[in-house]
């Protein structure tokens, strides 16, 4: 009897067993990690006390880290690896630190056939630094607005993006902080911003004119009054915000054999003059600035197989009007060979320059460039 009774625990515990056995662990949100590493050796041939000056330097390290929160919903954080420069900063610790770029929820709202839709919070890309750098190399050198200060590449705010049908554009909106990601906010005023891109022909896939894009974008700034918590000896506070306005046009082509954009930009800032007191009293200025850009990655050769060679062409050109009243202003010339070692390790050769023009406050500069960048 005893014999039977363990023969039918056996028989009813053992199918238990083995199908805990074959049944999976439950699995949890998967992990995407990515990032991309710049580099360089730079080496001055403009006169004066840096000439000769060269140094080995790396220059970003970008981490980044994806994760899904649920239905339709991700987050996104992404660390930046940088050098310590800043002065006061730097006399304390010279090396590399680490603070985030990106840090945002996304919920993506709108998931039909024709239209899509996504909201963000938090650490997010900026209006059009971003849409540029998809056509720019932003390891040889910040996009043109980014490089000439337009605005930072990153605020802390939200953000909406529409996908338009048929592939036919998407229009990105925002509203940060506006000191940019490096910074805290550091007043109660807001930046409105908004980004429509148009690409006509995208849906073809057989045109040769599917890869260009249409942009244009507007940036409604605002900026505290030195003078916003008054003092000894001034008039009294002052509480109107100071303009920090931009926009800009922008048109390319993201073919591998022949990469280029265009693009127009202009700013307006105010500033103030005096002391805000009975003798020195405050005033408003107004300046304008202007941006000219062209630039070009082009890739002549073929392989046997017909696909582009890794050897590439680069070429870029700015003018920066600091103020269009004075005509300061400054040009930017980039130029060099590109190299692709591998799909995802590339290397380059290139010159770059300053060349401030009719009395710009800029410093003149001649670096060559040995860049390197490796995505992972």
């Amino acid at each position: 009897m005893t014999a039977i009774r363990i023969s039918l625990a056996a028989a009813l515990v053992f199918p238990l067993v083995l199908s805990a056995q074959a049944s999976p662990p439950p699995s949890g949100p998967t992990l995407d990690f990515s990032g991309i590493l710049f580099a360089n050796y730079q080496y001055r041939t403009d006169p004066g006390p840096s000439q000769s000056a060269n140094r080995f330097d790396l220059e970003r390290a970008y981490l980044t880290f994806r994760m899904p929160a649920g239905e339709r919903a991700s987050i996104r954080i992404t660390t930046d690896v940088f050098q310590q420069t800043t002065p006061g900063n730097d006399s304390f610790y010279r090396g590399w630190t680490v603070r985030a770029k990106y840090a945002y929820l996304q919920y993506n709202y709108l998931n039909g056939k024709d239209w899509r839709a996504n909201a963000r919070v938090g650490l997010l890309h900026t209006v059009f630094i971003d849409h540029d750098e998809q056509f720019w190399p932003r390891w040889i050198s910040p996009s043109p607005t980014d490089r000439a200060g337009y605005f930072a590449s990153a605020d802390a705010g939200i953000a909406n993006t529409i996908s338009f049908p048929n592939k036919l554009g998407e229009l990105y909106t925002t509203i940060a902080n506006g000191p940019g990601y490096t910074s805290r906010e550091t007043d109660r005023f807001k930046d409105y911003s908004a980004r429509v891109t148009l690409t006509p022909w995208a849906k073809d896939a057989h045109s040769n004119l599917k890869s260009i894009a249409f942009s244009a974008w507007g940036y409604k700034g605002a900026t505290a009054s030195k003078f916003v918590a008054g003092g000894q000896g001034q008039v009294g506070s002052v509480g109107d915000a100071l303009s920090r306005d931009r926009w800009g046009v922008h048109a390319g082509n993201l073919n591998p054999r022949f990469t280029f954009g265009v693009e127009y930009a202009s700013r307006r800032e105010e500033g103030e003059l005096g002391n805000n007191t009975a003798g020195s009293p405050r005033s408003v200025i107004d300046s304008t600035g202007t941006l000219w850009s062209g630039y070009a990655v082009v890739r002549p050769l073929k392989k046997a197989d017909g696909k582009p060679h890794p050897l590439a062409l680069l070429a870029r050109y700015d003018r920066v009007t600091v103020n269009t009243d004075s005509d300061d202003r400054y040009d930017v010339i980039i130029g060099g060979l590109l190299w692709d070692l591998t799909s995802r390790l590339s290397a380059s050769l290139d010159y770059q320059e300053n060349d401030p023009v009719n009395g710009s406050s800029i410093s003149p500069s001649r670096i060559w460039f040995a860049h390197f960048v490796a995505r992972f």
